[in-house]
């Protein structure tokens, strides 16, 4: 007999379906203001209200752990396809292909960044601005589901972040996950609407006349979101060096944990100050941009100014690190040296409680203070090894979920690595070792560019229809942290 109310998740995914006709009419609006047809975007919302109308009058009991995995596996999917939906409708250039659709989609709405857009002015600009507000809402329910679910649920060390962030529970910024969740929105909105108004003044001042008030807006949704779509085939090499250093710094800010945020806007800022994963994510950052630094001076291929030399370092260390995907320059061409920098930088990831994705500055904090503890201890066996956050001690089992998480992640990006080079031999797209790594790595850890053909200024759509399906399986559930598909892939998840 099954112990999973499978009528109440499908009720609450109902739900979460009614809700995206609202994000579902900006394109609407745009599309009017552009002089483009809305009609991808209403028959959309027609569709979706329809559907999710009719699964929210299921019997809908109280939602426990289980039903949590089933709504957050379903509801990524679901969404995904939801996205792809409009993109298929207008059926401009690659979107005429279902499985570009869907691959743009699930990209989307996990922030991963990588598109299969050949020629962005082949598509409307209410395309354009869809595929920016789906990545600003994986940003914002990756950031509610961190908070709001994965924590509660301890999965894979997700409770740390009450530890790191010094709080009984992160669930309880308030009374209620409500109360929690609408502060979150408002916080996640105000950096969004910040950082639209100030790409949008840097064009008016004329320190950035490529940005207009439609890239304003469309990269503020993004950078945030840590997500990487941009409607310019540049990327942020398309605008000023000035752009480029706004653009780190809210790639930054969207990659730190927003309970510590929240505490910071709230006067408490002795919480970041003094919180290790923080250092230690912003240690990172210093040190990989350093190392690029020194590489791309070492290059004499490389002939760029100090100055531009250091931004493009420290662009392309940020953007990677916080899987945000963004481009400054094609590192494409870049030695050897620097691109296996950025490609460790990959299996890094932002703090957790963001909206960043990979494995996160946490669990890998975690992992080198419990390394150096058993140093200690094989070294002097009497003395007494144990791991503190802050001012906290970690149990071991907590210890524990984190090896398990990061051995399975790593097993999964080696398993989709071998088969999307042994897929691209069978299918006559054959790609190399070192873009099956990477794309495997971009694709499961949500970073969006790669290397080759899938660089910064590429495309995913030279890869074979198969491989195309195998990674949006690995965007999909690389975004959700593993855990809740595999358990529902258990025989136990469904048993009493």
């Amino acid at each position: 007999m099954t112990t999973v109310d499978v009528r109440g998740s499908f009720s609450v995914l109902g739900a979460i379906l009614q809700w995206l006709a609202v994000p579902l009419s900006i394109p609407v609006l745009v599309a009017f203001v552009y002089g483009e047809s809305p009609i991808p975007y209403l028959a959309t919302i027609a569709l979706t209200l329809a559907v999710g109308t009719a699964l929210a009058t299921l019997d809908r009991g109280r939602i426990h752990d289980r039903e949590a995995f089933l709504v957050v596996s379903l509801a990524w999917l679901s969404i995904a396809v939801v996205g792809a939906i409009p993109l298929y409708l207008e059926g401009t250039g690659v979107f005429a292909r279902p499985i570009n659709a869907l691959f743009e989609g699930m990209s989307g709405i996990t922030t991963t960044g990588g598109t299969v857009i050949i020629s962005f002015d082949a598509h409307s600009q209410a395309l354009l601005l869809w595929r920016q507000v789906l990545q600003w809402l994986g940003g914002l329910g990756v950031l509610l589901l961190a908070t709001a679910v994965l924590s509660r649920l301890s999965v894979a060390g997700a409770q740390l972040m009450e530890t790191e962030a010094r709080t009984d529970s992160v669930t309880k910024l308030t009374p209620g996950i409500e109360d929690t969740a609408r502060i979150l929105l408002v916080l996640y909105l105000a950096l969004t609407v910040t950082a639209a108004l100030l790409l949008g003044l840097l064009g008016v001042v004329g320190l950035a006349p490529e940005m207009t008030a439609f890239d304003a807006v469309a990269h503020a949704f993004t950078a945030i979101a840590t997500a990487g779509f941009s409607p310019r085939a540049e990327s942020i090499g398309a605008f000023s060096p000035v752009v480029q250093w706004a653009v780190t710094a809210f790639m930054i800010v969207g990659a730190t944990n927003f309970v510590l945020l929240y505490r910071f806007f709230n006067g408490d800022t002795d919480r970041l100050r003094n919180s290790g994963e923080f250092r230690f994510y912003i240690g990172i950052l210093a040190v990989g941009s350093l190392l690029i630094c020194g590489l791309l001076l070492l290059d004499p291929e490389f002939t760029a100014g100090p100055e531009e030399t250091v931004r493009h370092a420290t662009f392309q260390v940020v953007s990677i690190v916080t899987t945000t995907g963004f481009a400054s320059t094609d590192f494409n061409t870049w030695s050897a040296g620097a691109k296996n920098v950025l490609f460790v930088g990959m299996f890094v990831g932002g703090m957790a409680g963001s909206t960043t994705c990979s494995i996160k500055a946490l669990r890998w904090l975690i992992v080198t203070k419990s390394f150096w503890r058993d140093l200690n201890v094989s070294a002097h066996p009497q003395s007494v090894g144990i791991v503190r956050l802050g001012e906290e001690v970690v149990d071991e089992e907590t210890i524990s979920d984190v090896y398990a998480y990061t051995l399975v992640a790593l097993l999964i990006f080696i398993v989709g690595t071998v088969l999307l080079i042994v897929d691209g031999e069978r299918a006559g797209a054959p790609i190399t070792e070192f873009e099956g790594l990477t794309a495997a790595a971009s694709m499961f850890f949500n970073i969006g560019p790669a290397f080759g053909r899938a660089g910064p200024y590429g495309t995913y759509e030279g890869f074979a229809r198969s491989s195309k399906l195998l990674m949006i399986l690995l965007m999909w559930v690389g975004r959700i942290e593993i855990i809740p598909v595999m358990v529902m892939l258990t025989p136990a998840f469904w048993k009493r």
